[in-house]
């Protein structure tokens, strides 16, 4: 593949009907390798007639597709997976071009997408319902799990192929339709992924470029009848509230501020290379980084220096280079990383590795949005850097004098997306999987995922989960259906009320 000529047939169009299109609209907007910060291509803002057409297509396409079997859907979803698997290369490549992150973790964004695409076409036909014990001798209770209908995901860019697929999966395979609308900065991305849909019916995944107006005609359709959404809390909010106005059901991802908790008893080589890479994974531009790291003042000291030591290792670079760290998405993110960043000092924090643009890039990356892996010390938990969401590439560490403190400072957040937490105490184990208020917890364990488990929040981290039987029933309804074959008489409650069940006064 010519990347470049791969870029170049994919910016001005939109994809609808299994077809690329180009938009009739006159807006674009460029986008930009955020490595070397040169233009490669665009996407169209969509026009208002084009999203209506786009949602009749997808609820025609709807009903064709839960019309089929189960196992229909099921092996046309394999296929889809199959797909993935061979356009893997190119996807990834286009990928760390538009988004900045190293090759292989877009190349393994591919894989674990494949993975949960198996993984729903398989549950999605394992049960469509439950039978009921019947509160009436003689009749048949049960529920039926029905689609939404038209499913439309909302995707940043962090992610864009993983998060897309946790949520298309899923709802392909509860048998809607779905349109996706790609972050502005990976909609290139997203619509060379579209080619691995091209086994299932023309208009049952369709994408959509644009802004937040894009984003917004599609929530307020009242043609769409449900939003998946992942990015910040303001537009979470604004997407609730206006799925709130029609009732629409809404899935809501939000932002997190992960702790990640050190004790005495951890094996502190391992920890700290456990909090390296939960810190700086894609930059940090991970929801459930770890963005507040308490160590217990007995092992601080010595965990900071194995940090320092750890980040230190990083290599930086452009991302089809042999690094560990690519740069930040784009302009914007950095310049608001750089501000938490000076806040964090302006606070007193002190920087021991990093802080700053790197240096003795090649000519061709000077003027990329890089930043070097930053470890801070002498953090206390007032400081902005700790109450707020950071999404970058900082590992802000605060002392903690117990175990006690740790879980206080770690629930104190108005975020509650993850936790993780080393120790080799069982008690502490025990202690922190119960007692830590988030969606999830991780115990010797960071970030990782599981399929068949569930991925949310609580607080303002979101609302509803992703992944797992969870996942699957996000994107469906139940129905109830009570049958009496025999048509009975039911005076046990009918009309006309016996007179012995009538009001008797007392005498």
């Amino acid at each position: 593949m010519d990347a470049q000529e791969e870029l170049d047939r994919l910016s001005g169009v939109f994809f609808t009907q299994g077809e690329f299109v180009a938009s009739v609209s006159g807006t674009t907007t460029p986008v930009v390798d955020p490595a070397t910060a040169q233009e490669i291509g665009a996407f169209p803002h969509v026009t208002a007639a084009e999203i209506s057409d786009v949602v009749r297509a997808a609820n025609v396409a709807q009903k064709a597709w839960w019309a089929e079997s189960g196992l229909h859907r099921s092996e046309l979803l394999h296929e889809v997976a199959s797909a993935m698997r061979r356009i893997s290369p190119e996807v990834a490549e286009i990928m760390t071009r538009e988004t900045g992150k190293p090759f292989k973790e877009s190349s393994d964004e591919m894989m674990w997408s494949v993975s949960a695409t198996d993984y729903y076409a398989e549950i999605g036909r394992h049960s469509v319902g439950s039978v009921i014990g019947t509160s009436v001798a003689g009749q048949m209770h049960y529920t039926l799990k029905e689609p939404m209908g038209v499913v439309v995901v909302i995707l940043p860019a962090n992610f864009p192929v993983l998060l897309l697929m946790w949520e298309a999966a899923a709802a392909l395979a509860a048998g809607n339709a779905v349109i996706v609308k790609p972050s502005e900065y990976a909609s290139l991305t997203t619509l060379k992924f579209m080619e691995a849909f091209e086994a299932l019916p023309a208009g049952l995944v369709q994408c959509v470029t644009g802004g937040g107006e894009v984003g917004r005609q599609l929530v307020s359709h009242p043609e769409t009848h449900m939003i998946g959404f992942t990015g910040s809390v303001p537009t979470g909010q604004a997407i609730a509230k206006a799925c709130a106005e029609q009732f629409k059901p809404c899935l809501v991802e939000a932002s997190g501020n992960d702790a990640f908790i050190v004790m005495p008893s951890a094996q502190l080589r391992t920890a700290a290379r456990a909090a390296t890479f939960a810190a700086f994974l894609n930059c940090g531009q991970v929801c459930t980084s770890a963005e507040r790291i308490f160590v217990h003042e007995a092992v601080y000291d010595e965990f900071a220096a194995m940090v320092v030591e750890e980040t230190g290792k990083l290599r930086i670079g452009n991302g089809l280079g042999k690094v560990d760290l690519g740069p930040m998405e784009h302009a914007g993110e950095l310049a608001r990383f750089e501000k938490v960043l000076a806040r964090a000092l302006e606070q007193g924090a002190k920087v021991v590795q990093g802080g700053g643009r790197p240096e003795g890039l090649p000519v061709e990356l000077q003027q990329g949005f890089f930043h070097e892996p930053t470890v801070l010390t002498e953090v206390t938990p007032d400081m902005d850097v700790m109450t707020e969401e950071i999404f970058g590439p900082l590992a802000p560490l605060c002392k903690v004098d117990s175990f006690d403190q740790a879980l206080e400072l770690t629930n104190s957040s108005q975020f509650g997306l993850g936790a993780t937490i080393y120790t080799s105490d069982p008690v502490e184990m025990h202690r922190a999987t119960n007692e830590i208020v988030t969606g999830m917890v991780w115990v010797n364990a960071p970030l990782l995922d599981n399929d068949a488990g569930p991925f949310g929040g609580r607080k303002m981290s979101g609302l509803g989960r992703q992944l797992g039987a969870e996942g699957l029933d996000t994107f469906r309804h139940t129905k109830m259906v009570m049958v009496d074959p025999a048509a009975s008489e039911q005076d046990f409650w009918w009309f006309p009320y016996s007179d012995e069940e009538s009001f008797t006064p007392e005498a």
